[in-house]
């Protein structure tokens, strides 16, 4: 076992006892975690609602918790940072409780891939107001349906947001001998980024929820996968975990082509901003301002920063008009956000606390872990390795490529598995339970038995009791009757109501302030000299 650890994962990059000693890991407490979590409304016969963002629930340009992604049916929830997980799942059920009392007889679907939709045009692009920044916001996303399609814009996901807390950078930073500047805060939390997409592959596995879809999803399109039909709309893979993640859902043609370089925060920001000014031919046939016909945002590979697809992000918020990769060069990464989480079916607000246990442990272990720089051909593995697990991740015997050698997925799971361990034994020690630990060996028992995965459960289910929206409808209204009966936590329905009329307030107040076009605004936004980093 010992000499398999170090063959498939990387050492140690700090000394535990002596970060024990110091007080560091007791500083992990203080982790802040945050969760974005996308729905689609539907109808009680479970068909998508194309009903407006109801007015209930606020301005969606503005509001804090309550807003809309891509379509005007697809909601988003978010939470704050928190360093406390009951809170933050106390917060999600707040929100959810709200909105279903708020939006009539409509349900919130409780997976991933979309309900049955029968014509892609019946899927509304979202509506943010009249504002120069609403419009833009409209018009990427009508980019996003003339590049992409609508359908793939209708799936669902859960973001996950992560921040280690400066107190922890601090002893870490001593140990090493280094000064916790931003910039070095910036280079660990690159050095996760890249340990987390070499092991990638281990979130849809355990947590892809995905192994079926409507089949109107896929109507008229060619995909090349050799799906199985169950009931009369529905299609599956038998061994798949999370199509979502598949070429069927977020990916795109013109991205595969781009290298983003994860080795450092200056190559990243350089790469997107180059993408975001290099013109597309693909794209060149949609109108881009021309007339004032606002067809997508730009005729280039992105169209903003946001639009490239990437499991795993570094982030930092913005200010009101900045650009992400100007925030980046400015202040550098205040948090990462993890993207391969597919909407968990088996709780009613999509995650639960035991996957945001063992997220903490591995994503600590990325960051503890000697992180080599990614060449080409490395980062190539980690998208085939991706690819692989979300297409036949429950296969017996399945291999990954690990520098361009085969390896048995259990046996590098396993390896990995005895790191999350160590991990998570000291982790442990800021609480009375054993709530990582026990986390740690929750998900090994899916390596084990590859039933147990999410992905397992909701096929085996779908085997059992009938095609997909006829039990995604079903527990949708089972979700809705339990979400109704829910306490108030953190907000009252009171509270929601005043922040859905501050969030009008808001969003009249910045359309009062436009004082230029909308094509003037355009121009200038993307005119702007990209921000540097201060000296």
């Amino acid at each position: 076992m010992e000499s398999t650890l170090r063959q498939l994962t990387h050492d140690l990059s700090y000394d535990f006892e002596a970060l024990k000693s110091s007080s560091a890991f007791s500083a992990l407490s203080a982790i802040k975690r945050g969760v974005e979590r996308e729905c689609l409304r539907i109808n009680p016969t479970g068909m998508l609602a194309t009903t407006p963002h109801p007015k209930a629930l606020g301005a969606a340009l503005t509001h804090e918790s309550i807003t809309t992604d891509y379509s005007e049916s697809l909601l988003e929830f978010i939470t704050p940072p928190e360093s406390d997980v009951n809170t933050t799942l106390a917060q999600l059920e707040d929100v959810h409780k709200f909105t279903i009392h708020n939006i009539g007889d409509e349900r919130l679907w409780p997976l991933s891939m979309p309900c049955f939709i029968e014509n892609a045009q019946d899927i509304p692009i979202a509506y943010f107001g009249e504002s120069n920044v609403g419009k833009m916001k409209k018009a990427y996303r009508t980019g996003l349906r003339n590049r992409y399609g609508s359908m793939m814009q209708a799936i669902s996901g859960v973001h996950f947001n992560f921040s280690v807390p400066d107190t922890f950078w601090q002893h870490l930073a001593t140990q090493k001998g280094v000064q916790a500047t931003q910039e070095w805060v910036s280079e660990q939390y690159f050095s996760l980024i890249r340990n987390y997409r070499r092991s990638c592959w281990l979130i849809p596995y355990l947590f892809g929820a995905s192994p079926a879809l409507c089949k109107s999803f896929v109507e008229g399109r060619e995909h090349g996968l050799d799906f199985k039909q169950l009931g009369r709309g529905t299609l599956y893979l038998p061994y798949a975990t999370s199509l979502r993640m598949s070429g069927l859902g977020y990916t795109s043609n013109e991205q595969s082509s781009l290298r983003i370089c994860y080795n450092s925060i200056d190559t990243y920001v350089r790469l997107l901003r180059e993408a975001m000014y290099s013109p597309s031919k693909n794209y060149a046939g949609f109108a881009a301002g021309e007339g004032g016909d606002y067809q997508q945002l730009s005729k280039n590979v992105l169209q903003i920063e946001n639009e490239f697809y990437s499991p795993i992000r570094p982030k930092q918020p913005t200010a009101s008009g900045e650009k992400p990769t100007d925030a980046l060069a400015l202040r550098g990464v205040s948090y990462i956000e993890v993207r391969a989480l597919d909407v968990n079916p088996f709780s009613p607000v999509g995650i639960d606390k035991a996957q945001m246990h063992f997220l903490d442990v591995f994503l600590m272990a990325c960051l503890l872990t000697e992180s080599p720089k990614f060449d080409a051909e490395r980062y190539k593995e980690t998208e085939f390795n991706l690819n692989r697990v979300v297409l036949e991740g429950r296969k017996p015997g399945l291999n990954l490529l690990q520098n361009e050698q085969e390896v048995a997925m259990r046996d590098w799971a396993e390896a990995l598995f005895a790191r999350y361990a160590e991990v998570a034994a000291i982790m442990d020690e800021n609480y009375d339970d054993n709530r990582y630990s026990e986390a740690v060996k929750r998900e090994w028992l899916k390596v084990e038995d590859p039933d147990l995965t999410f992905s397992g459960r909701w096929l085996n289910k779908l085997l059992a009791e009938g095609d997909n929206a006829v039990v995604g409808r079903e527990l949708a209204e089972t979700y809705r009757q339990q979400i109704a009966g829910f306490n108030y936590h953190f907000k009252s329905a009171e509270d929601f109501v005043a922040e859905a009329e501050r969030s009008f307030a808001a969003q009249r107040e910045i359309e009062a302030g436009d004082d230029m076009s909308f094509s003037e605004f355009i121009s200038d936004y993307f005119a702007r000299e990209p921000a540097k980093k201060n000296a």
